[in-house]
């Protein structure tokens, strides 16, 4: 057996490669174990889908980066909860959701390709930033670490059922069924130092239309 096998609920598993890339284009933060000599650590960090390849960033001094720099493993996770399963008993409750586990080891980049990563994951958390701001100053980059972890070896599963309550349960006065949970409601607020006349640029308005929230403060 491999470490991408599922051991249970197997039949949530997808080899759908066109939905593990859906839900990693969609996702903004990937959690990434490592073990290191004191035992493992567990990290959230922002990333992007680069074609075939994840890509991390972090400061050159981070301890799991460093790790990751000289050939540790890593195991990165990825999920998005679509809704809650609500059964007529609390034992069969449970979730709708897609969540992916990724294993590999990655490669450092530098030079123009840690640039170009370093704008698809700004661009991936506001689409169009990199347009609108000035160029990464040297020093930046030399304090900045970037990680491509090629797809390889990875796993997805999907819950997107109903409740599977008890045959005993079904004419009880429970009620059963799905709660569907959307996307968090975005609004933009300005920096209290900001200064004045500082219009909302294009890549915030666009984020911010998505949703009926309170919009622009």
């Amino acid at each position: 057996m491999v470490r991408t096998d599922l051991t249970r609920e197997r039949d949530r598993r997808s080899d759908d490669r066109a939905a593990l890339d859906q839900l990693l284009d969609e996702e903004l933060i990937a959690h990434v174990a490592v073990v290191r000599d004191h035992g493992p650590v567990v990290v959230p960090t922002a990333f992007a889908r680069d074609g075939d390849a994840l890509v991390l960033h972090g400061s050159v001094g981070s301890g799991w980066m460093r790790h990751a720099k000289a050939g540790g493993a890593l195991a990165i996770s990825v999920a998005h909860l679509d809704g809650l399963i609500v059964a007529r008993s609390a034992f069969h409750s449970s979730l709708r959701y897609r969540s992916a586990v990724l294993f590999g080891t990655g490669t450092v980049l530098e030079g123009k390709e840690r640039e170009r990563a370093l704008d698809r994951i700004t661009d991936k958390l506001l689409p169009g930033r990199t347009a609108e701001v000035r160029r990464p100053l040297r020093r930046e980059l030399l304090a900045t670490m970037v990680l491509r972890v090629p797809i390889v070896e990875w796993s997805l599963k999907v819950s997107a059922g109903w409740p599977s309550d008890e045959p005993d349960d079904l004419t009880g006065n429970a009620w059963a069924g799905v709660i569907h949970v959307g996307a968090p409601t975005r609004w933009a607020e300005p920096a209290p130092d900001l200064a004045f006349g500082v219009a909302v640029p294009v890549s915030v308005r666009r984020l911010v239309a998505r949703d009926d929230g309170p919009g622009l403060a």
